[in-house]
């Protein structure tokens, strides 16, 4: 009698395996063995290489051309009712297992013919490269959005000159258009990561079957084909452990995140009242419950805390790897936790860090003000210079001129002629001409530069990068 209550739940529940048990799982291993919770989203892949898993099958003698059609008539009908809405059922094991049962609602037992030859486990990876490719195209789109509004930006400010700070300390006058810019180029990097995450997630697995490949004359071109990959796994029990790919995406996930707290930490300094040079708007701001007067810019602020959040799945997933014997282990269960949540995380930061970006409204005048001659000592060595002192000997008097500066409360403009005479005697009446900061950014117009044409080529390279 127990063995056929436990064969009657099984059947029931659509449970991939079990007829080697004699009883069922225990409810607390249910609920840690379920990973329906978090694999449910790769339905429309399941069901995409189900289809392609058919055609295989009867292009392998396994099916019928009539079983053939049954079952894609089948998985179309489970793809419209997943689509619709429907949920899965306590039962669900995992998302394959839903796909099962639904398969066996609408065609009845030709279903069970459609696992043969494969497994959950080169199963569950093809569909988890299939959702990673497309993961990794959306994220493109997300990036790019976000960089049109930094180069949108960067052409209002192409002539505007603010301070550079190098530990913090005002360094060099620059155009705002290339401090600006300085954040969209790493962008741009990460969208060079995330096409060779997307070509490390394009090698099909399935055919590999549960660690030693299929048993049956499958065509896995066919399904390479047919299913948009661009390479074959070339080795079964490396194909259905390998997350490479995952850890690939994590890492530029986490480098993206990375790159907009960089981003965001400038922008909520720029924005303080200390320094004034971008004013915040409304619809990507909140006020405080307590003091009338606060814009506190939280969109900046939680894109900075949630580069916290993917290089915790980044180790997670790493360390997860590290420990792992040869092939398919469970532990890999966990993979798409951390792959779904980085990504989900950047899909919600990213479009509303384009929008408070979209919103800001850069000051000028701030920037402009926050400029002093003292930053100018850079130019007045290189003066010394091109007057034919050593580089070493130019900064020793500069250095001098700074200190005196220092000593008197003066700035560089405000010193007399005297005063750069002592420090050198290569110093003469033009020497104030290099204390401009407009001549200082103009001076600096090699490629990659802070010089107005240098930086309106940067402005179209970046363009065209879009």
């Amino acid at each position: 009698m127990t063995t056929v209550a436990v064969t009657s739940a099984t059947e029931k529940s659509h449970k991939l395996w079990g007829g080697r048990f004699a009883t069922g799982p225990a409810p607390a291993f249910e609920a840690l063995n379920s990973s329906i919770g978090i694999d449910f989203r790769l339905w429309p892949f399941d069901v995409q290489l189900s289809k392609a898993w058919a055609m295989a099958l009867y292009k392998a003698g396994v099916l019928t051309l009539d079983e053939c059609s049954d079952i894609e008539d089948g998985l179309d009908s489970v793809g419209a009712r997943l689509a619709a809405g429907e949920q899965p059922s306590p039962s669900d094991e995992d998302v394959h297992t839903v796909i099962d049962r639904l398969l066996h609602d609408e065609i009845g037992d030709v279903a069970s013919k459609l696992h043969t030859g494969r497994s959950r486990n080169d199963q569950v990876a093809t569909a988890t490269r299939m959702w990673s490719m497309e993961a990794a195209a959306r994220l493109d789109d997300a990036v790019r959005g976000f960089q049109q509004v930094m180069v949108d930006h960067a052409r209002a400010l192409e002539s505007v000159l603010m301070p550079s700070y190098t530990h913090m300390q005002r360094a060099i006058p620059v155009s705002a258009a290339h401090w600006l810019l300085s954040h969209f180029w790493p962008l741009e990097r990460d969208r060079a990561r995330l096409r060779s995450a997307r070509a490390a997630a394009g090698v099909l697995p399935l055919g590999s079957g549960a660690v030693a490949g299929c048993a049956y004359p499958i065509s896995r071109v066919l399904l390479q084909g047919s299913l948009g990959f661009a390479a074959l796994s070339q080795n079964s029990i490396d194909a259905v452990s390998d997350r490479d790919f995952v850890a690939e995406l994590l890492f530029t996930a986490t480098m993206i995140a990375t790159h907009l707290s960089r981003f965001a930490e400038d922008l909520i300094i720029y924005g303080s009242s200390e320094f004034g040079f971008v004013q915040f708007g409304d619809a990507f701001t909140s006020g405080s419950s307590m003091m009338p007067q606060k814009r506190n810019p939280d969109v900046l602020e939680l894109a900075r805390g949630s580069a916290a959040r993917l290089l915790g799945d980044l180790t997670t997933l790493v360390a997860t790897l590290k420990g792992l014997p040869t092939s398919y282990n469970k532990d890999l269960q966990d993979d798409k936790r951390v792959l779904f949540d980085a990504v989900d995380t950047l899909q919600l930061v990213l479009p509303a860090l384009a929008g408070a970006l979209a919103e800001c409204t850069f000051k000028p005048e701030r920037m402009r003000a926050a400029l002093s001659s003292t930053m100018m000592a850079t130019d007045l060595a290189d003066y010394l210079v091109r007057k034919g002192a050593t580089f070493r000997e130019a900064h020793g008097a500069v250095g001098r001129l700074v200190r005196k500066c220092e000593e008197t409360q003066l700035e560089l403009h405000t010193l007399p002629l005297s005063a750069f005479a002592e420090a050198h005697p290569l110093f003469g009446q033009d020497v104030f001409d290099a204390l401009s900061a407009r001549q200082s950014v103009e001076a600096r117009d090699l490629e990659g530069g802070t010089g107005p044409r240098a930086v309106h080529a940067q402005i179209e390279a970046a363009q065209r990068a879009l």
